[in-house]
């Protein structure tokens, strides 16, 4: 079961907040949009098939659906909470078109953006809105072309679903190399391609996601947080936060609090 209640709306897009109950492994019927939208996940995952091409989505990557496009849907995981931009208009879709694949690449920067803006007792106003688009737009625009050499992308997917999953057997890229059968060297080659970074980044990049959800959550002891995602010590977890997002963990629990008011990411 899906349901969307409708956040913001001008002439040039509708955000609407999305929850899906849903919790099936196998595909649903085809699904088709009128307009270009694009969708980011603030929590659970769920996957995506359309043109032939298979997708995992979750805070890390979002999808774009082109109009006309037909998507179809799986949750082997559960359920997922996620937001909808809807494009009613032109003017920012401009060279859209020449994206190719339906992976969004989503930074650190642009899931604060994301989460700042249905923060609990936000008022989801056009500022905030601005502030995501000033992300998103951007980094869809730049996502490389979806093209295969050199190694297979079902590769690099499969690193990527084994990590996000937390997978037993995955801590380091001999270990996930040895699981997925593979050299260390042509993985780590092949990740980074396909990904556009390189392994060891994007595990970073999964943790502090996992970092900004316990904080919008009220997480307050950064030392257990730094701990339970895996880090060294919360001095750690400061340094790749800062460097991710441009914030320490502190300023990041600032900017996530309910009483917090209208704010927009660094740069």
């Amino acid at each position: 079961m899906r349901t969307a209640r409708r956040l913001i709306e001008n002439p040039h897009f509708v955000v609407s907040a999305v929850e899906c109950a849903d919790d099936h492994a196998g595909w649903s019927a085809p699904e088709t949009s009128s307009a270009a939208q694009i969708v980011l996940v603030r929590r659970g995952r769920f996957r995506l098939e359309s043109q032939g091409r298979q997708l995992t989505v979750e805070p890390t990557t979002g999808y774009l659906h082109r109009p006309g496009q037909e998507i179809r849907f799986a949750h082997p995981a559960g359920g997922d909470v996620c937001t909808s931009i809807t494009f009613t208009g032109d003017v920012l879709t401009a060279g859209l078109d020449a994206v190719r694949s339906p992976a969004v690449r989503v930074d650190a920067r642009l899931e604060l953006a994301h989460r700042l803006l249905l923060r609990p007792g936000a008022d989801p106003g056009f500022a905030a809105v601005e502030a995501l688009l000033d992300l998103l737009l951007p980094a869809l625009r730049e996502q490389p072309w979806d093209v295969s050499p050199p190694g297979r992308r079902e590769l690099a997917d499969r690193a990527r679903e084994a990590i996000v999953a937390d997978e037993p057997g995955c801590a380091s890229l001999t270990a996930l190399a040895r699981r997925l059968r593979t050299s260390p060297s042509h993985l780590s080659h092949t990740f980074r391609h396909h990904v556009g970074m390189p392994l060891s980044r994007y595990r970073n990049r999964v943790r502090v996601s996992r970092a900004l959800t316990r904080l919008d959550q009220g997480e307050t002891d950064l030392a257990a947080l730094a701990a339970g995602l895996g880090f060294s010590d919360q001095a750690h977890l400061t340094r790749v936060m800062r460097d991710e997002l441009g914030h320490t963990p502190g300023r990041v629990r600032a900017l996530l609090s309910p009483d917090a008011g209208p704010c927009r990411p660094s740069p």
